[in-house]
């Protein structure tokens, strides 16, 4: 609670700076009202519009924030662009925590990569509930050949804050290996991103 109540002191006035280029007389209490409803900047940039709006009332508010989501993302994705992507880089995993660590249900992801393991598409392939979502093996290697993909990364997050693979995250991603690797397809890595952190399967030696 004390690290909650530190976290949310030292964001407010970043967030409640950005609000003020709205509206300076209702910045505080759009500030207090996110704050309470989000906890963190963070889970504030990572909540659905309709949320922001409902917590705020005013769909400025969410509009502001989801430009400067949409920024931040940008952001951290340019540096992979045009290089080789591999799962242990600080960059790409800074990428998928930004992008995934505090939704608030689990969403599957996939890095489509060409031969020279250069970025080909960056896609959500399944979004689920607060503890589950569905890896469909068929859908993502019928993007993949779309796409001319002969590698992926895939990713999903543990809104739970824990990144512990389950029996269900092992058992899904060695079906996606065995059926990728029937057409010539390798699955580099499974990541799963949690705010506490982010376990590859690849470097746990589960892949």
């Amino acid at each position: 609670m004390a690290s909650l109540a530190a976290s949310q002191t030292g964001c407010r006035p970043v967030l409640e700076a950005l609000l003020r280029v709205l509206d300076s007389a209702l910045s505080p209490g759009w500030t207090d009202a996110l704050l309470a409803r989000f906890s963190t900047l963070a889970d504030v940039l990572a909540a659905s519009p309709e949320a922001q709006a409902r917590a705020t009332g005013s769909r400025a508010v969410a509009d502001l924030l989801l430009s400067v989501r949409r920024a931040q993302l940008h952001a951290l994705r340019i540096p992979l662009i045009d290089r080789p992507i591999v799962s242990s880089s600080e960059t790409l995993r800074a990428y998928l925590h930004g992008r995934l660590a505090h939704q608030g249900h689990e969403c599957l992801h996939v890095l489509y990569l060409d031969a020279r393991n250069h970025l080909l598409r960056d896609e959500t392939a399944a979004t689920g509930s607060v503890s589950e979502v569905t890896m469909h093996p068929r859908t993502i290697l019928h993007r993949a050949l779309d796409v001319g993909a002969t590698a992926l990364i895939v990713v999903h997050n543990h809104p739970s804050g824990d990144p512990e693979p389950s029996a269900d995250d092992r058992h899904a991603t060695h079906r996606l290996a065995a059926a990728a690797s029937s057409l010539d397809i390798r699955i580099h890595d499974h990541l799963i991103v949690a705010r506490r952190g982010t376990i590859s399967f690849r470097a746990a030696g589960l892949l």
